[in-house]
């Protein structure tokens, strides 16, 4: 049976090397980037399909100089992808991420989000936190990230990167323009490490043409992103757009090799969690031929969960279910 499987696995493997050689591709290096996500003309239109080459937008002086804090740079898009309906749903295969700068930077604000002190949102009794900003080190070749740590008993501490795109998102509803640093159904800077390179990525679709967003790569980050950023940094980026025609999702989903998963963002955290939670149930019982309540049972005694932010305006937590449980 594992030779079989393993026979069946290489085939799958073969077969969508064999189409994606044979998608049409397009190379885009953005020249600017945005800052809200929002309906706005498009910077690139695109069949469903195609295989688009690209990068997150950076220029000199901007955030993630080790020099200093220059203003974020924004996020790239939108993209328009032909066809997709607020009937359909967004498919976005994250086909290669890889960092390309050998720095990343990341800070404590103040003003800004913390999980664990005082910030802009959440008042505390204690002062806010002194403002700092770190610069790790990327060792692309060894896949590490390297910080200095002069004031502390181990003088240097190495970890293994896992980039991500903390930023993945479609237009919202009607005319609402949700700032970068917002997570919502409408995907945003949800801050799931598990929106990484061989990772597909379902969006619900507000307008036509999908309107697609990208930005914010962490070379690493922890559960919860509790000190208000990752290693931030720059990454090129290749995506695959399709669309699944005359369906509808109402929350972000994610699948890899081992996982189904849904991402849902709201405070307080609970209801992060509930949603999630209710979503991958329910994706079982509609897809996968779980009855509803046996999807609840089960969900509760092979699920898990990530917290992906605590410091967002809205938090994010991501609900699991393993695919190995799924019918065969």
């Amino acid at each position: 049976m594992t030779r079989t499987l393993t026979t069946i696995c290489l085939l799958l493997v073969a077969l969508a090397a064999a189409a994606n050689a044979q998608a049409p591709a397009v190379t885009f290096t953005p020249t600017s980037g945005v800052p809200t996500f929002a309906r706005r003309e498009p910077v690139l239109r695109v069949k469903p399909g195609t295989i688009v080459e690209t990068k997150t937008f950076s220029k000199p002086g901007d955030y993630y100089e080790p020099s200093g804090p220059g203003p974020w740079p924004g996020e790239v898009g939108p993209f328009y992808i032909e066809g997709a309906t607020p009937d359909d749903t967004l498919v976005v295969k994250i086909l290669r991420l890889r960092v390309n700068r050998d720095t990343a930077i990341s800070a404590i604000n103040p003003t800004g989000i913390s999980g664990l002190a005082a910030d802009g949102r959440t008042r505390l009794m204690n002062d806010p936190l002194p403002a700092r900003r770190w610069v790790w080190r990327l060792d692309r070749q060894r896949n590490v990230g390297i910080l200095d740590l002069p004031n502390s008993g181990s003088k240097r501490i190495e970890i293994p990167l896992h980039p991500m795109l903390g930023r993945i998102a479609v237009a919202p509803a009607g005319e609402e323009a949700w700032g970068g640093l917002w997570p919502g159904s409408f995907g945003g800077n949800m801050d799931a490490p598990e929106v990484r390179e061989g990772a597909t990525i379902y969006l619900p679709v507000f307008h036509e043409g999908a309107l697609f967003y990208f930005g914010d790569v962490h070379a690493a980050q922890g559960d919860g992103e509790v000190i208000g950023s990752g290693l931030e940094t720059t990454a090129d980026v290749t995506f695959q757009f399709d669309i699944i025609k005359g369906k509808t999702i109402r929350w972000p989903r994610i699948e890899d090799a081992t996982h189904i998963m849904v991402a849902g963002s709201v405070r307080p955290l609970i209801d992060a969690f509930r949603i999630a939670h209710v979503e991958l149930i329910e994706w079982l019982a509609a897809d996968y031929g779980f009855d509803r309540l046996e999807a609840f049972q089960v969900v509760s005694q092979a699920g898990t969960a990530r917290v992906a932010n605590i410091v967002d305006p809205n938090y994010t937590v991501v609900a699991k279910f393993p695919k190995s449980l799924l019918p065969r």
